[in-house]
């Protein structure tokens, strides 16, 4: 791991790792020091418990969930709706061990439902429908109630993640992998779009192409060098 992080962030990290890779139940604190590059003890003077390291892994992707929602809401609708799409794809990904080992770490008495970050994703993709309406993006001779859509829409993006690793048997997940699931949500927001919102969707889709193949050849680059 690079030697600017702090102790606490390699523990994070290497914590991250291991409980997406093996799972929580399966990743004794012990390896996590080890892959830290730091000693047992060390590790439980900034986290006393393996269960504490969760929720603070958990605290860290509910905070940047919450900063991303705030920063897609003023550009041109459809390229923030794919930009936020992916991001949300990306989350799942990487944070997968939170979705999957939940009930392993979470205490059932502290645990308050709904979950209140995933209820305000949901909303959010309400009010990109909203805004999609107000701009007469969505086709006037059909009629969807936008709550049914939105949910709907939800569920595709939430559980595309999950697909990939446990019906494709993926273990890691490129570009494509991505692109496929912003596909797929698409191919269900499209019926319900006007010709010229479909053509604004798929230019953003491209866009979106474009900037992650620059950032690949920057990537090759760098690791070439």
């Amino acid at each position: 791991m690079p030697n600017h992080t702090t102790t606490r962030e390699r523990i994070l990290e290497a914590s991250l790792k291991l409980f997406n890779e093996k799972g929580y139940a399966a990743t004794p604190v012990s390896e996590i020091a080890k892959a830290a590059g730091i000693a047992t003890g060390n590790l439980t003077y900034h986290f006393r418990t393996k269960r504490e390291l969760a929720e603070a892994l958990e605290k860290q992707t509910r905070r940047r969930r919450r900063e991303s929602r705030s920063s897609f809401e003023t550009g041109a609708i459809a390229n923030d709706y794919v930009e936020i799409l992916r991001f949300s794809m990306i989350m799942s990904w990487e944070n997968r061990f939170l979705f999957r080992d939940h009930a392993q770490f979470r205490d059932d008495k502290r645990v308050r439902l709904p979950d209140r970050d995933l209820v305000e994703d949901v909303q959010m993709l309400e009010e990109f429908l909203k805004r999609m309406r107000k701009e007469d993006m969505l086709r006037k001779d059909l009629q969807v109630e936008l709550s049914v859509l939105a949910r709907s829409l939800f569920v595709l993006t939430r559980y595309w993640m999950d697909h990939l690793r446990e019906i494709d048997g993926l273990e890691q997940v490129s570009w494509k992998d991505q692109e496929r699931g912003l596909q797929h949500h698409l191919a269900v927001l499209s019926p319900w779009l006007t010709a010229a919102a479909r053509r604004q969707f798929e230019s953003a889709l491209v866009r979106l192409a474009g900037s992650q193949a620059i950032q690949d050849d920057e990537e090759r680059n760098h690791n070439e060098r």
